[in-house]
């Protein structure tokens, strides 16, 4: 038995949640292709469309600690199969709205169904991944998530070629539910209790990760007073606030202001989220790289001290240059280099979460989606107000420097939780 080599289910596992991150993208993308559609239809202004896609994330972050909380407490099968057949059916519905209320109020419901998708697949990663494979995880699950909204953008202007966008959504929301139902059947929340986790893998796993605890009362005071949690939360707020413009009102900037027609806009709206799907693998490679060479504090920061203020050089480039095409480039490499700094953070709420992955991974996911909620409406208000997209666009460039700032603050060895003698673990 010493001699047997260790299965592999944790890579099954690692490509389920790859899956579901390419599908989630998938279903919250298409929405800022076919916005000029929906537009047209239902008679909506900038302002109305920017809360339109503002709705979805701001439900999505006032909802991810509760969903959080719920993965850690009864654990990421049940969360995730749960998310995934509400969000499809919000996918779906998002094709019967009549007007600006109907269309908000399903949007509202895509996000608090949806939230919790990530802490609950960081929960997963806690309890089936060694620590040292974990940055590198999650760098594949941001990237296959970039790709999958990235195909989107093509995708939808394709099928608007045949079919009414109302269409679209249900045709999006039936691969959710197939996903969910092959989940339920395989996915175990402790990899000791799958029958294809051999005992050499499963050494290999609880070498590094531990013995987890199934559910500990959450400690919200050394929660809220963690400063590597409040500078990962700032960071991630700063830096998916310009995320959210790429997701978004990308298309309709490149129609209206840079001048391309739709044909070119589905793949040059989908050159930044293939850019993030480099960005974030990246980052999640080199930090677990440096980590082991570096040590943690360093490796982890590196990625995201660097990427971000090139990121904010790309993109105040972009908004200066009168070269459409130049700038449609620069604005993806913007979304790369700023995507470096993604998947180290998720790696870091694991470290010093623990138990509590999923809470504090949620916590730091919720300020990332409040910037996600402020980016489209200030969009949307600055085209109503002033017709200006340079505005907005200079705002993503000050706030990637915000954001590299607060990588400097951030520590990993700064853990939520206590050991009996008071010393961190």
């Amino acid at each position: 038995m010493s001699g047997l080599a260790p299965s592999r289910a944790r890579h099954t596992a690692v490509g389920f949640t790859l899956a579901l991150a390419a599908i989630a993208y998938l279903d919250r993308i298409c929405i800022s292709t076919a916005a000029p559609a929906i537009r047209a239809e239902l008679g909506l202004g900038d302002a109305e469309m920017g809360f339109v896609f503002s709705a979805f994330t701001l439900a999505y972050a006032l909802f991810e600690v509760p969903s959080g909380w719920f993965a850690d407490r009864f654990g990421a099968r049940v969360t995730l199969a749960r998310i995934v057949i509400w969000w499809s059916v919000m996918t779906a519905a998002t094709g019967l709205a009549t007007g600006f209320v109907s269309l908000l109020a399903v949007r509202l419901l895509f996000g608090v169904g949806e939230a919790g998708m990530f802490p609950a697949t960081a929960r997963a990663f806690a309890r089936w991944l060694p620590a040292g494979e974990r940055g590198r995880a999650f760098g594949l699950l941001i990237m296959t998530a970039a790709l999958g909204g990235a195909a989107s953008q093509p995708l939808v202007v394709g099928l608007l070629q045949h079919m009414s966008w109302r269409l679209v959504f249900p045709l999006f929301g039936s691969l959710g539910v197939l996903w969910a139902v092959a989940w339920w059947r395989w996915f175990r929340d402790d990899p000791a209790e799958h029958p294809g986790v051999n005992p050499a893998e499963l050494a290999v796993i609880v070498a590094e990760r531990g013995t987890l605890p199934h559910h500990e009362p959450v400690p919200w005071a050394l929660v809220a007073r963690n400063r590597t949690l409040l500078a990962l939360c700032l960071m991630y707020g700063a830096g998916i606030y310009g995320w959210y413009f790429y997701l978004t009102w990308l298309p309709t900037y490149l129609l209206r202001a840079r001048g391309f027609d739709l044909s070119h806009v589905g793949w040059l709206a989908a050159l930044p989220l293939v850019a993030i799907a480099g960005g974030v693998f990246t980052g999640g490679w080199l930090s677990d790289v440096l980590a082991r060479r570096w040590g943690a504090r360093a490796g982890r920061r590196a990625p995201g001290v660097v990427g971000f203020p090139l990121a904010a050089l790309a993109v105040a480039t972009a908004v200066s240059t009168s070269n459409a095409l130049l700038s449609a480039w620069l604005l993806a490499a913007g979304a790369g280099l700023a995507a470096l700094g993604v998947a180290p953070a998720w790696a870091v709420c694991l470290e010093i979460g623990g138990p509590h992955a999923g809470v504090v991974s949620g916590a730091m996911n919720t300020f990332g989606n409040l910037g996600g909620t402020l980016s489209p409406a200030v969009v949307g208000l600055s085209l109503g107000a002033w017709r200006s997209w340079d505005a907005p666009l200079a705002s993503v460039a000050v706030l990637y420097l915000v954001a590299a700032a607060a990588w400097l603050a951030i520590d990993p060895a700064r853990r939520v939780v206590l050991d009996d003698d008071g010393a961190r673990r």
